[in-house]
């Protein structure tokens, strides 16, 4: 019976390699000489830090720019509120992994409200869909693909 898995992941690499790039340009521009500022990871987590928000703001930018250089879709940035402290400001990003239950189960409600003939179900941080028929999973990845979710979505171990 053929299948496949819907998932949400962040490639770890790729994420490491956009951090880099960033951390790179700012100690290469013009406009943020003799400035300290920064984007430091932890898993999947991140804090810029810069000593004002508009380089912040940059800095956020700089990221997005990056992420889509590494095929790593901007949606899966969570940005969180500034944060002044001092003479530096902070501003954490989260880097969302994984489906949470309220998204997975979204997912499932829209496959079955399309009167689909696929059993969607879900397992851990991913959903898992089976039919008869190779169409209809591609109908579902179709429809699936045409949604704005808030989220990015892959499509992994697609199997007949």
């Amino acid at each position: 019976m053929p299948s496949f898995d819907i998932v949400s992941e962040v490639d770890k690499h790729q994420l490491t390699n956009a951090v880099d790039q960033v951390n790179r340009t700012v100690g290469n521009r013009f406009d943020f000489k003799g400035v300290d500022a920064e984007v430091e990871m932890n898993e999947f987590s991140l804090v810029i830090r810069a000593e004002a928000e508009m380089q912040v703001t940059q800095m956020v930018d700089m990221l997005r720019g990056s992420l889509i250089k590494c095929d790593i879709d901007p949606q899966a940035m969570e940005i969180g509120e500034m944060e002044q402290s001092g003479k530096v400001v902070k501003q954490a990003i989260t880097m969302k992994n994984g489906l949470d239950k309220e998204l997975a189960k979204k997912i499932v409600k829209l496959i079955k409200d399309e009167k689909m003939k696929v059993q969607a179900s879900i397992q851990g941080d991913q959903v898992r869909v089976t039919g008869k028929k190779r169409d209809d999973l591609q109908q579902v990845i179709a429809l699936l693909r045409g949604k704005e979710l808030g989220q990015p979505l892959q499509f992994e171990n697609f199997r007949d």
